[in-house]
């Protein structure tokens, strides 16, 4: 699943929420509800930095007044996901035993399987 966008404010950690443009020819930065995709020139911003942002002297600051809510998931994320659980489900083909001594000590005694970006790491037993 593709991890959330985050705030684009240096060492915050936090979830976008917001979107940052700049309209710089009426000198006015316009924050409002997170857009659908990440665009050049403006920037994602968390919940924080949204309401607190100023704008330099003889801007103007258009400010969404309702809620920021982060994105539902989209439907990329959901088919990702379901994929990942699917290929984490099938049934490994058995493998022929393995003397412990034929085995180069620095191969994983486990699989791990991949699917375009996801990876599957089974559970520690």
């Amino acid at each position: 699943m593709r991890s959330p966008r985050r705030c684009s404010r240096n060492g915050c950690p936090r979830q976008a929420v917001a979107t940052l443009t700049y309209v710089y020819n009426e000198s006015t930065a316009v924050v409002g509800p997170l857009a659908a995709f990440a665009e050049p020139h403006t920037y994602d911003l968390c919940e924080q930095h949204a309401r607190s942002l100023t704008a330099p002297r003889g801007w103007d600051v258009v400010r969404h007044e309702g809620e920021f809510e982060p994105p539902p998931p989209t439907t990329d994320d959901l088919v990702a996901l379901a994929e990942a659980v699917r290929e984490a489900a099938r049934p490994t083909p058995p493998r022929p035993p393995e003397d412990d001594q034929s085995r180069p000590q620095s191969q994983p005694s486990h699989q791990q399987g991949r699917r375009g970006h996801l990876r599957v790491i089974p559970p520690n037993h």
